[in-house]
């Protein structure tokens, strides 16, 4: 049924990555003695905290707003540089508010990350059958 494959599939998604990381961690940790490894090492950490960031901002950008298009800021042949422009008129206050509200959860009240999501599932759930 639907649980046995969600099950399957987040155990698909996540034990992979966990099991790179408790093999690989020993190793990269005798690698931060090399400059020249250390130096790459931190490049592709800052890749990554790049890409989370992006991932961020789209998320945010989409959840706010219900119409995002794209504004081609330069284009060489099949290769385009796009950054993506809300329409202010399709802000969701509701998200707006719920997302505004868990930030104030979390770093002004120091409530945790599963708190702060059962806190913000309800008040979505509120707002989407009662309001």
């Amino acid at each position: 049924g639907g649980l046995l494959g969600g099950v399957i599939a987040a155990w698909a998604t996540f034990v992979p990555s966990f099991i790179w990381i408790f093999a690989g961690a020993p190793y990269i940790e005798r690698l931060r003695g090399n400059r020249l490894l250390s130096a790459a090492l931190s490049a592709i950490t800052a890749a990554v905290v790049g890409v989370i960031l992006n991932l961020a901002v789209w998320f945010a950008l989409h959840v706010i707003f219900t119409e995002v298009e794209p504004v081609i800021l330069a284009s060489l042949g099949p290769l385009t540089l796009s950054m993506p422009y809300p329409s202010w008129s399709s802000l969701d206050w509701q998200a707006l508010l719920i997302a505004v509200l868990s930030a104030v959860m979390i770093f002004r009240f120091h409530l945790g990350i599963g708190k702060t999501l059962l806190a913000a599932g309800a008040l979505g759930l509120a707002a989407r059958f009662l309001l």
